[in-house]
């Protein structure tokens, strides 16, 4: 198995941001596999982490051509960033779809949700593809209150960053109109996990964030994490919500018709959250698919596979190569013109 590189621009400071504490999070959780992995960085240098530009020098290609395996991820950079490791051997962990480029051939995919998968499925269909969600960290499999036992001081929790105007200038003053305690989270938690267990509600909706930004929400684990708190979620379905989102029977829509729908709905989850959790076993299996050890053993087989695969190219195989959009349109309307004959 060749040594892990995860490519970050830098990890402090703006660089600072949940794709930024994922890819730590994961490598981390590599490093149980008992091979070297290594956090590089590529704009800011940092005391504690080696930089890209020094390690291309020291290991110039051929001979550095499998020296290792290059983990990139980080959205705009990512083209850029395979073009300087052209000849090596890399893989694309992708998080959020929609940047608007397309990848070499060759070069695998790593999709955190299936919503990345099937977008990765249809732009590049003979690159080599993986799902590997990403994990809940072990807090919130250990210290979540799953079955929501007990009164909640909370009635509705919102955390500010992410979720729509509707929620913050119109649901939560409506809700809170209601007479319910809603409480809405902006600054710095010490114990999110001790805040979580502590509300009946979540509601999380981010679709206007993600479709402002043009990309789209790459795993969506927010409310997984307050469904491991034992919390009734009430969230929008979009992008990477939809893998573990099921409306009604694991998580509910938010802004679901009208403003009185909302209301009417989250007033009964409040007065009655037993009956708008999912099905307990439902829920397990669902936190269970989310825990470190699976996506160990799916990151343990996705790797191994895509050792294989450079090992086959850097030996000297094609990888098969997609036909362009341009040349499948002109197919396509040569077919309709001779149809039409």
């Amino acid at each position: 198995m060749r040594p892990l590189r995860f490519l970050v621009p830098g990890t402090t400071g703006r660089f600072r941001c949940g794709g930024l504490l994922v890819e730590l999070q994961t490598a981390g959780l590599l490093a149980q596999l008992g091979g070297s992995v290594e956090v590089v960085t590529y704009r800011q240098r940092e005391a504690n982490h080696p930089f890209l530009s020094d390690l291309l020098r020291a290991e110039p290609l051929p001979e550095g051509s499998g020296k290792a395996l290059w983990i990139v991820s980080w959205g705009f950079d990512v083209p850029g960033l395979l073009k300087q490791l052209r000849g090596r051997a890399t893989a694309y962990h992708a998080h959020s779809s929609g940047y608007g480029f397309s990848l070499p051939a060759g070069v695998p995919v790593l999709a955190v949700s299936r919503n990345t998968l099937g977008y990765w499925g249809n732009l590049a269909p003979r690159n080599p593809l993986f799902l590997v969600p990403n994990a809940l960290a072990p807090q919130w499999l250990e210290r979540g209150d799953r079955r929501g036992s007990g009164a909640r001081a909370i009635d509705v929790l919102v955390q500010q960053r992410k979720n729509s105007a509707y929620v913050l200038k119109t649901l939560v003053p409506a809700l809170k109109a209601q007479g319910l305690r809603v409480e809405v989270q902006a600054g710095w938690v010490d114990d999110l996990v001790d805040l979580f267990n502590s509300a009946a509600v979540v509601l999380y909706d981010s679709a206007d964030y993600w479709r402002g930004r043009g990309v789209s929400e790459g795993f969506g684990l927010p409310p997984l994490e307050a469904l491991a708190c034992g919390c009734v979620v009430f969230s929008s379905l979009n992008h990477a919500l939809a893998d573990s989102l099921d409306p009604g029977v694991v998580g509910h829509q938010l802004g679901a018709g009208s403003l009185q729908a909302d209301l009417a709905a989250i007033g009964a989850a409040v007065r009655e959250p037993e009956a708008w959790r999912p099905d307990p076993q439902r829920l397990d299996g669902l936190l269970d698919s989310a825990s470190e050890r699976v996506l160990l053993q799916r990151w343990e087989a996705a790797l191994a596979a895509i050792n294989l695969h450079w090992d086959r190219l850097l030996a000297g195989e094609k990888p098969l190569v997609s036909p362009s959009l341009w040349q499948l349109r002109i197919g396509s309307l040569a077919g309709r013109l001779r149809l039409k004959r």
